[in-house]
């Protein structure tokens, strides 16, 4: 099927003539989901599995793939099964949007795809070990036509149709009206949550309430603004201070010294080695000796019971850095 019987199967005439006419563009900010504890079930709204893994935007043309990061790094090189798989299933130039994960048995797991995120050359990354899978759940542009004016459950449906599905590209399933039996089921199988997005809405660049996060247990992006000392059998560092920001702050959130293997001790110094300062980043310093400053420049993923009334983290775990997120973009989440 072509695109043009895509979209003529979806659309009407007057729906397709409404589109605007334009070339694939170079960038599209994706969609961001805010995080809530009010949990609902709505028919106006769709659910989806919320994936542990990294944001990627496929741009798809007849004379190539671009991957890339939701902050525009590339992509390709970690991941080169994925250009291939999208080169060869995708059935018409298109910008779709989707999360590249990894798997511990059947939960999507951050921590494990860092074993591909670090990874520059690509055939390294072939015999790696580490299977990936990219789920698509958006799709804006196709053919030559802007799709962001349609409601989402129709951009679904062309991206449906727009691609031959099979490992390692797979489409994102969806449940309609039911989130709050959906976040419970997720829950109980050990996911990350949900998210839910307002499905009669066009695409909303950056974030929104359009799109909303249902989280199982709590954890964000943090900044990493320096190590103290190892002790014992312990190598290299013993536990990373993490900070976020708060305007022009550089607000200190807490320490985290679990997480670590032997490899990830030793990356980790030898990347955050690059940043030393003399001086704190935190424009509130935790009142401690024998800290080595590193300006804030690494986002790692953190996973944590719950934030204390002082505002630091309680039973926080090391996951993985982040490489699609800017440090000066790393706020507190709060739900609301």
């Amino acid at each position: 099927m072509s695109a043009p019987e895509i979209l003529a199967d979806i659309l009407d005439t007057s729906e397709r003539e409404d589109l605007p006419k334009e070339d694939l563009p170079e960038w599209r900010d994706p969609a961001l989901a805010t995080l809530t504890d009010a949990r609902f079930s709505d028919p106006d709204w769709l659910f989806e599995r919320k994936l542990d893994g990294e944001r990627a935007l496929a741009y798809v043309m007849g004379d190539g793939v671009r991957l890339l990061s939701r902050n525009r790094k590339s992509l390709s090189e970690s991941y080169p099964e994925l250009v291939e798989a999208l080169e060869e299933r995708v059935r018409c130039d298109a910008l779709i949007d989707g999360e590249i994960v990894a798997f511990k048995g059947s939960i999507s797991s951050f921590s494990r795809l860092q074993g591909r995120m670090q990874i520059k050359d690509p055939d390294e990354a072939r015999v790696s070990g580490i299977a990936i899978y990219y789920y698509l759940f958006d799709i804006l542009h196709a053919d030559g036509r802007d799709l962001t004016a349609l409601p989402l459950r129709r951009r679904k449906r062309i991206l449906k149709r727009a691609v031959d599905y099979g490992d390692p590209i797979r489409y994102t399933p969806h449940r309609n009206e039911a989130g709050e039996a959906f976040i419970e089921e997720a829950c109980e199988k050990g996911w990350e949550g949900l998210i839910a997005k307002r499905a009669g809405d066009p695409h909303h660049p950056g974030r929104s309430r359009a799109w909303l996060k249902f989280k199982c247990a709590k954890g964000q992006e943090l900044v990493i603004g320096g190590y103290t000392a190892p002790e014992g059998e312990r190598a290299h560092f013993g536990a990373l201070l993490l900070g976020y920001y708060e305007g022009e702050s550089f607000r200190y959130a807490g320490k985290v010294g679990t997480g670590f293997d032997d490899q990830t001790l030793a990356d980790l110094h030898d990347r955050m080695s690059r940043f030393e300062r003399e001086t704190p980043p935190f424009d509130d310093p935790p009142p401690e000796d024998g800290i080595t400053w590193v300006s804030p420049e690494l986002v790692a993923e953190i996973g944590f019971t719950e934030w204390t009334d002082a505002g630091k983290l309680r039973h926080p775990r090391y996951l993985g850095l982040r490489r699609d997120k800017a440090a000066e973009d790393v706020v507190r989440e709060e739900a609301s």
